[in-house]
């Protein structure tokens, strides 16, 4: 809902997402409307990259009347001379109207995102060429190759690994429902602001294997028992077929998901929407 809940007031209030992206839109309207408000969206590239090496992502930091946080996490990445103007609403997602039932003859996780290298995508097929014979364990990823480079990896990867089966790009309803039938989600991110998937995971009790980064920590916790270290392979590994054959520990990660869940309600992203707005306004 970033980005779109108030966009119909654009002609008042700024709502841009992206420091470095969104820099140009942004200092036209600041020399246009020099006391209207500015609300600035951070995603992870701003978070953990732009806005501590890119100029034109600095300046829009400057100008922005308030920062949009996804987690509480990203805080401390923030200049000391930004932190007090960010305010963080976690991301909402809905459950799909159907919600299918997970598949009984595999024990699929899901992988959702792009194909890019900042996602790391193809980690959790090469966790599950790992796996015991004997496991049930099925990867389904989702997402558009944003390269031929990446596409031919993810060809070659079903190709040499059963475990492993690519979909492409999917429309939003179809991801969600897939994420929904899988029995684990996983993000094996480098740099994350907040993933929505996380979110759409944790709408519908499914629970998630992260890599230990800010922005997944924000969303679930310090002490969450399914993270894993970027790039760890046997980790992953161990993890997944951890969750697979040991009924207690796949119930310690859903019922982590499920404390974390009713923060991201769509109630409370609007109701927070709602307040930053009316906190400009006063």
């Amino acid at each position: 809902m970033i980005g779109q809940t108030f966009a119909d007031q654009s002609c008042d209030i700024l709502i841009a997402l992206h420091a470095r992206k969104s820099a140009a839109a942004i200092a036209r309207f600041r020399q246009r409307q020099p006391d209207k408000p500015i609300v600035l969206a951070l995603t992870g590239t701003d978070l953990y990259h732009d806005i501590h090496r890119d100029a034109t992502a600095q300046a829009s930091l400057h100008l922005a009347s308030r920062l949009v946080l996804l987690q509480p996490h990203g805080l401390g990445t923030l200049p000391a001379a930004a932190q007090a103007k960010a305010r963080v609403i976690y991301q909402s997602a809905q459950p799909p109207r159907r919600v299918p039932e997970p598949l009984r003859s595999v024990f699929e996780v899901c992988v959702s995102g792009h194909l890019r290298p900042v996602k790391d995508p193809l980690r959790t097929a090469m966790a599950a060429r790992r796996l015991p014979p004997a496991s049930r364990i099925r990867v389904t990823h989702l997402g558009a190759a944003l390269s031929a480079t990446m596409a031919r990896r993810a060809r070659a990867e079903m190709a040499r690994n059963d475990r492993y089966r690519w979909l492409g790009e999917v429309p939003g309803w179809r991801a969600r429902q897939l994420t929904a039938r899988s029995r684990l989600l996983v993000v094996s991110s480098k740099m994350e602001g907040g993933a929505n998937v996380v979110s759409e995971a944790l709408a519908v009790n499914v629970p998630v294997l992260s890599t230990a980064i800010s922005g997944s920590i924000g969303l679930l916790g310090e002490k969450y028992p399914g993270y894993f270290p970027i790039g760890d392979t046997a980790e992953l590994s161990r993890l997944l077929e951890r969750s697979e054959r040991d009924t207690a520990f796949y119930r310690r990660l859903q019922s982590a998901c499920r404390r974390r869940s009713a923060r991201l309600s769509p109630e409370r992203e609007r109701t927070a929407w709602r307040t930053l707005i009316q906190e400009l306004s006063e």
